[in-house]
């Protein structure tokens, strides 16, 4: 059967900063027509970071749409004719000071493609050294090292409750488990 939904039409909904919306519609491929709404996004690089100790490096950060302080990794929006590497470098000392000595892909998801084209490219940063950058003004952000313990505690609390760092997280446990 053929999957394929074609575009029908457009329209713009909104435009902004970090994202715009539009409505589509689609002809699905029994030749229905239907309307699909699509968030854009920018992708964006996450930055899992493990210090010389076996710590990783996670920021707590108020995160206004769900009015809570949240854990999660480094993160940020690659910008205008930056590459993946570039950004992930650039946000994690941005926001934690830590500049990574290797950095290794560990994957590229989308973070909900039934609705956004939000990629996240996540990368596995390592051999630390502390080099800051200045922080976006409108962030406050606390980094901190958690051991496996720490980390494993938080997970079992149910205390870490981003996709992206639980997916992190989750490979960071396994590469450790299968060393």
């Amino acid at each position: 059967m053929d999957l394929i939904e074609t575009c029908v039409g457009s329209e713009r909904l909104y435009e902004g900063r970090i994202l715009n919306l539009r409505r589509d519609s689609v002809k699905l491929p029994d030749g229905r027509i239907r309307q699909r709404e699509v968030v854009e996004h920018d992708p964006a690089v996450v930055i899992v970071a493990e210090n010389d100790n076996g710590e990783l490096l996670l920021i707590e950060q108020f995160r206004y749409p769900i009015a809570e302080a949240i854990l999660e990794f480094p993160a940020g929006i690659v910008e205008r004719g930056e590459d993946y590497e570039e950004a992930a470098v650039r946000e994690l000392q941005e926001e934690t000071g830590w500049k990574p000595g290797s950095l290794e892909l560990v994957a590229e998801v989308f973070a909900s493609p039934g609705f956004t084209t939000e990629l996240f490219v996540i990368f596995y940063a390592t051999a630390l050294t502390q080099n800051k950058l200045p922080e976006d003004d409108d962030e406050f952000i606390v980094p901190r090292f958690y051991t496996r313990a720490e980390v494993e505690r938080l997970l079992k609390e149910g205390a870490i409750v981003d996709g992206k760092t639980l997916l992190g997280i989750y490979w960071w446990l396994r590469k450790k488990d299968t060393r």
